[in-house]
């Protein structure tokens, strides 16, 4: 079988590009030994390889040791180069390099719209003729060029004469002077180029002193979209539905089965996954304002801003990013952590990561905020956020300090074009999301609803008429005073947060469960607005769950992963037990 590696620059449109070559005939795992993604994808029988967006062969990085590795032992019969046609100074440089695989490449020139907009002419047959390379303008956003792409691919000369030996240079400079004297001849810019939208946005999104308050009002507008205008209210309507018609109709239809499986059902299963599944669209409201900002570009831009910031906690700007990600999932997020340049970085920034508040706690803030803060709902649910950022600030520092000494890496990101977000982009990635949800709600949170009603029903002596004689009242009063500092020492606390380390969203089913009713009417009777606080701030920062601690052995090993473990457990007492002591004093 004929097989193709893809490789390019990140933010080429290599993945775009991909998904046009393959379609849905693809298929993702892990390189031996490495924690790297491995897509392949298939076209007619001939195998397409997407391997990591890199900036060159340097192997500084895992994905850098794992394209070369792949370049220069596997079975490599063709190299499709993705390169930005309105960048090629700097894409070219990585296609010096490939020259010195002996294989035959064939250029794919992205982006030529973008170039066209720059001003940007390029005579396409005098490049191919200079780099002894094929030559192919296309679009691949657009699908311009794909045909002429594929047909290329489908009738490349494998036994094509490869001329390298004038491509190997001693140094950078070397080789960069070496593309400066191709792009002289082969391409010129028009005298009438005036500014692109993204450069006019640009002179307004990262003006000096706009550029913070910008990014701080889109913030807002985020979580007024929802917590206050769309998410929120939706909310509300699906749990109306839920306890005012839906548990009632099954109660009815119920009525004549055994009490314990009428209280299975309603209190054990639809209570607790349902109490989850009406939080549905204020996740999934606030994943589609960040998975807008992404595809528009302006994360790029963050990342960029938050440079000089992120540099004080020993990190780059790109690990915004992965942090960014964390705000929707921890376990994606730590893996996002692989595309940083140097081991320091990576472990430094899957040790912050957890901090960001992931999606799975939304469905507590949401309850609680929804009981003790009505009026100041988004604020509550904001200052969780924020405070999250800002420990993870302060611990960066006294980690730079510490535990990670070491120089710092150099910072290179690629800002792309502005774009406007296509709609199916925007509704796969959410649908992906949902479904993820979903099945989260159908596997692992039903099954947590099962055994927290079996356990808070039945003691040792067999069906009980109090929860305070259950099993689960006997393990969560051993468990109990260690949260009496906080403020939150009841054992339905203290076991809630026990079944948050399976999965956050847990806690809120299980308190469904355990009180076997609407949390709004029976919360408040256990909970002051402090102590409530002070229990949001624990579920913010204490241990993640299974997935977060699994992704973490995977990537790390045992001995960082116990770190943290144990980091996030103390660090979340220590700035509960200030929270609600503190608060006491001062109210």
């Amino acid at each position: 079988m004929t097989t193709i590696a893809l490789l390019g620059n990140p933010n080429v449109g290599k993945t775009t590009l991909f998904n046009a070559l393959t379609g849905s005939n693809q298929y993702v795992g892990n390189w031996p030994g490495v924690t790297v993604d491995k897509k392949e994808g298939y076209i007619d029988g001939i195998k397409i390889v997407d391997l990591p967006g890199i900036y060159a062969m340097d192997t500084f990085s895992n994905e850098e040791k794992v394209s070369k590795e792949f370049l220069k032992n596997g079975q490599v019969d063709l190299i499709l180069n993705i390169v930005d046609a309105s960048n090629l100074n700097r894409n070219l440089y990585l296609t010096t390099q490939l020259k010195e695989f002996n294989k035959p490449i064939i250029l794919a020139l992205n982006m030529i719209d973008v170039a066209e907009t720059k001003g940007i002419v390029i005579d396409y047959k005098k490049l191919s003729k200079l780099l002894n390379v094929q030559v192919i303008p296309i679009s691949a956003g657009k699908n311009v060029g794909i045909d002429s792409l594929i047909s290329k691919i489908k009738t490349y000369d494998s036994n094509e004469e490869i001329d390298s030996n004038d491509y190997t240079f001693s140094s950078e400079d070397e080789a960069y002077n070496f593309i400066e004297k191709v792009l002289a001849e082969c391409t010129t810019t028009s005298k009438d180029y005036t500014s692109t939208t993204s450069e006019k946005i640009d002179k307004i999104v990262l003006n000096p002193f706009l550029a913070y308050p910008i990014f701080l009002l889109i913030v807002t507008l985020m979580f007024q979209l929802t917590f206050s205008w769309i998410g929120q209210p939706l909310s509300d309507l699906l749990d109306n539905f839920l306890n005012d018609i839906f548990i009632p109709f099954i109660s009815n239809k119920l009525s004549i089965a055994s009490p314990w499986f009428h209280s299975l059902i309603i209190d054990g299963i639809i209570t607790g996954v349902g109490g989850i599944l009406v939080l549905l669209p204020i996740i999934l409201v606030l994943f589609i304002c960040i998975t807008i900002l992404e595809d528009s570009g302006y994360m790029s831009r963050v990342a960029f801003l938050m440079d000089k910031i992120m540099r004080k906690m020993g990190l780059s700007g790109k690990a915004f990013i992965p942090m960014l990600v964390g705000f929707g999932c921890t376990v994606p997020a730590i893996m996002t952590a692989r595309t940083l340049e140097s081991e320091k970085d990576r472990k430094l920034t899957s040790l912050l990561v957890p901090l960001m508040s992931c999606n799975a706690r939304l469905p507590v803030y949401t309850v609680f905020a929804s009981v003790f803060f009505t009026s100041h709902r988004g604020l509550v649910v904001a200052s969780l956020y924020l405070l999250g950022i800002i420990l993870a600030f302060l611990l960066g520092i006294l980690f730079k300090s510490t535990y990670f000494k070491k120089d710092e890496e150099p910072f290179i990101i690629e800002v792309p074009e502005y774009k406007v977000p296509k709609l199916s982009s925007i509704f796969k990635q959410t649908s992906d999301k949902a479904k993820d949800f979903l099945k989260k709600a159908g596997t692992l949170i039903f099954a947590m609803s099962v055994i927290i009603w079996f356990l808070s029903n039945f003691n040792f002596n067999g069906m009980v008429n109090e929860v305070n004689d259950s099993i689960l009242a006997s393990i969560g009063n051993v468990i109990a005073p260690i949260f009496v500092p906080l403020g939150f020492g009841n054992w339905q606390s203290a076991v809630s947060l026990l079944s948050g380390l399976l999965a956050k969203e847990s806690v809120i089913a299980s308190m469904g469960v355990i009180f076997s009713g609407d949390l709004s009417d029976v919360l408040s009777s256990h909970f002051t607005a402090l102590s409530a606080y002070a229990f949001l701030v624990f579920i913010l920062l204490y241990t993640p769950c299974v997935s977060v601690i699994g992704t973490m052995k995977k990537e790390f090993g045992i001995k960082l992963t116990l770190f943290s473990v144990f980091y996030q457990l103390v660090l979340a007492w220590i700035v509960s037990f200030l929270v609600f002591n503190i608060g006491n004093l001062l109210i």
